[in-house]
Formats: C-alpha cells, sequence, structure tokens
C-alpha cells in the first residue's frame, strides 16, 4: 500500500491518493475526491501492463469531469424524473441536472454530488487483500436530499485479481439512497479505439423499457429477440445501432438490466476483449445493472464508445414507483451495497 499527495483542489484542499497493488501486476489507484478509482491496471495475455479505465491524469480535469469517470455517484445514482419525489407525505425538488429527450431529470446526486465530494480516505488491510476506507458526511438537506447520510465506501484489490466496491450507509431520517460505482471500462487499454469489439454478457432476461427522458415506464420488457439480448456473450457492437426503439431514443445502450434473482452477491455480467485476452467478471447484490456504451462521452478527452460502464444499482427513478425494489433507507436501517470486478486472461 502507497499513500501519497495527489493535489490540492481548487478551493485549497489536500487530496491523497491510495495505490493497491497485488503480487500478480494488477494495481488499482483511488482518490479521496469523489471517493475515485482513479487507475487501474491490469496484465493482458502477453504479461504487459496497461490501463483498462477512462480517466485524468490531474486533480483539476477530475474537478471538471463530467462524465463521472471512475465515480463514486449518489446519494441517488441514475435518474429520477423531473427531480421530484414524494416521501411520507411530503414532496422534495432536486436539481434537474440532466435533460434526454429535452425532458429535465435528476442525474447521480445532482449538481454537486458524492462524485465532487472530498472524502476521508485511510489504508486498510486484510488477510489476502489491501484497501482504503472513504467516509463521507452527506448533510441533510445536501442537493435538497432529507436527513444527515453517513457513508463508507471501501475498495480491496485480493490477491485473487478482484477488485472489490463496498458501500455502507446509515441515516437520520428517511432517504433515497442508490450509491453507484461509475467507472468506464475498456478492456484493450487503448483509448483511441472503441469497445464495440468487445463482448459482453449479461445475466438477465428482462430490462426496463423508459420513454423518451429515459425514465423507467415501469414495464419489464423481454430481452430475447431483441437487440438487448445479451445473455449469451455477444459483440457490443453488433446491435447498437439497430432500428430498435429502445436504442434510438439512448442513442445506444443505456438501460438498467434486471438480474435474474438470487441471494447475496451473485454474477452479474462478463466483459471479455478478444484482442488483449482480458476479461472481467462483474457480482453484485444490487438487482439491476445499467450498461451505458459511452455514447455521449465526445464531450470530454474520451471519443464517443471508447468506454462503456456496468453499473450495479437499485432500479432508476425507484423513489416514484413502488413496484420496484425499495430504495428508501430509513433511520436504524443500513444500506449495503457490494460490487466485485474479478479480472482474467486467456
Amino acid at each position: 500500500m502507497e499513500t501519497s499527495l495527489y493535489g490540492i483542489t481548487s478551493d485549497g484542499h489536500p487530496v491523497e491518493v491510495f495505490t493497491l497493488r497485488n503480487a500478480n501486476g494488477l494495481k488499482a489507484e483511488v482518490i479521496e475526491y469523489g471517493a475515485i478509482l482513479a487507475s487501474m491496471k491490469v496484465p493482458d495475455r502477453d504479461g504487459i501492463v496497461s490501463e483498462i479505465t477512462l480517466n485524468h491524469q490531474a486533480l483539476g480535469d477530475w474537478e471538471s469531469d463530467e462524465s463521472f469517470l471512475g465515480a463514486t455517484v449518489g446519494r441517488f445514482g441514475n435518474r429520477i424524473a423531473r427531480g421530484k419525489f414524494t416521501l411520507d407525505g411530503r414532496e422534495y425538488s432536486l436539481a434537474t441536472n440532466n435533460g434526454p429527450g429535452g425532458i429535465p431529470c435528476h442525474l447521480h446526486g445532482g449538481e454537486k454530488g458524492f462524485n465532487q465530494a472530498l472524502w476521508k480516505g485511510e489504508a486498510v488491510s486484510r488477510k489476502g487483500a489491501e484497501g482504503v476506507r472513504l467516509t463521507y458526511r452527506s448533510v441533510d438537506g445536501e442537493e435538497g436530499y432529507p436527513g444527515n447520510l453517513d457513508v463508507v465506501v471501501s475498495y480491496w484489490l485480493s490477491e485473487e485479481n478482484e477488485l472489490t466496491f463496498h458501500v455502507e450507509a446509515g441515516t437520520d431520517a428517511p432517504t433515497p439512497v442508490n450509491i453507484v460505482n461509475h467507472t468506464y471500462w475498456n478492456l484493450g487499454g487503448d483509448f483511441t479505439k472503441t469497445i464495440l469489439d468487445h463482448e459482453l454478457q449479461v445475466h438477465a432476461d428482462h430490462y426496463l423499457v423508459t420513454d423518451a427522458g429515459l425514465i423507467p415506464t415501469g414495464e419489464r420488457a423481454v430481452v430475447k429477440g431483441t437487440p438487448m439480448d445479451f445473455t449469451e456473450l455477444s459483440f457490443v457492437g453488433e446491435r447498437i445501432e439497430a432500428d430498435f426503439e429502445a436504442l434510438k431514443s439512448a442513442g445506444g445502450y443505456d438501460h438498467c438490466w434486471i438480474l435474474r434473482e438470487g441471494e447475496g452477491v451473485r454474477p452479474a455480467a462478463k466483459l471479455h476483449d478478444p484482442k488483449s485476452g482480458r476479461s472481467m467478471e462483474v457480482f453484485t447484490d444490487q438487482p439491476g445493472v445499467q450498461f451505458y456504451a459511452g455514447n455521449f462521452l465526445c464531450d470530454n478527452p474520451f471519443g464517443k464508445r471508447t468506454g462503456l460502464c456496468l453499473e450495479a444499482e437499485g432500479f432508476p427513478d425507484a423513489p416514484n414507483q413502488a413496484d420496484f425494489p425499495n430504495s428508501i433507507l430509513r433511520p436504524g436501517e443500513v444500506y449495503e451495497h457490494t460490487l466485485v470486478f474479478r479480472f482474467l486472461v486467456d
């Protein structure tokens, strides 16, 4: 484990970086700003170690980033319709910082979500793994959310080539919670190339249908026979431009797949790059995974679809949809989210 100064924020606060390594050549870097996974380096089939996440090199670039690269997003990751929800008879209004199809919504915690917060990190260790534990208090009223929310995010890198992202949170008043890791992956390690030649499998037989504003309608559609079917390894680019309404309205893949039911942490997805031989298996205890193919990445240093996200999560707009899995955390309860990335080569 190495800890060092990463940089100074624009308002004068120091930010530490925590470097995690294992004996197999894997290396992860986590910074206190945004509890961001700032780097993940993994060997290919020839033993060549390359960066496989879209990232920045300077703190100022992380501060101005609008694509949530590597970020911990919250208090509620993904979208909330119109930036409004009603909880225990009271309506709350949040920032509308996103507008797919010209329809405003609240995205990833608002104008200053967890991705722009300064967390407090400390090095931790356990048998067979080293990690970093980051803490943050989201105060009552922050970005319009009720209640003080105390959050602990931990990253662990194991000798089994697993990177684990774990979240715990508690509150003193009822509040929506959906804390999500938003890393963009490109297993080829060449960010001038797209991820369209990656193969993806998602352990889901249904996905959430969305309206023109990318808000779930409540309908759960079958993937079989559609371009949304990733039940077997399929090339990301094979059907991304298909004449299919869900893809046309989102500009490509940007939807929540409903994971098959199961207890605890279970398989969610697998990503494979045939050229490098790298694979990444994804496991989670969450009910859904948002597959985002980087359709709107052209506004930052990286080109369109040069990285993709597999965001394990509760369902988008859950505070407004009673038949979705519960997203409200109440005093005395503990919110938990475990996400595991396992790296392999063929």
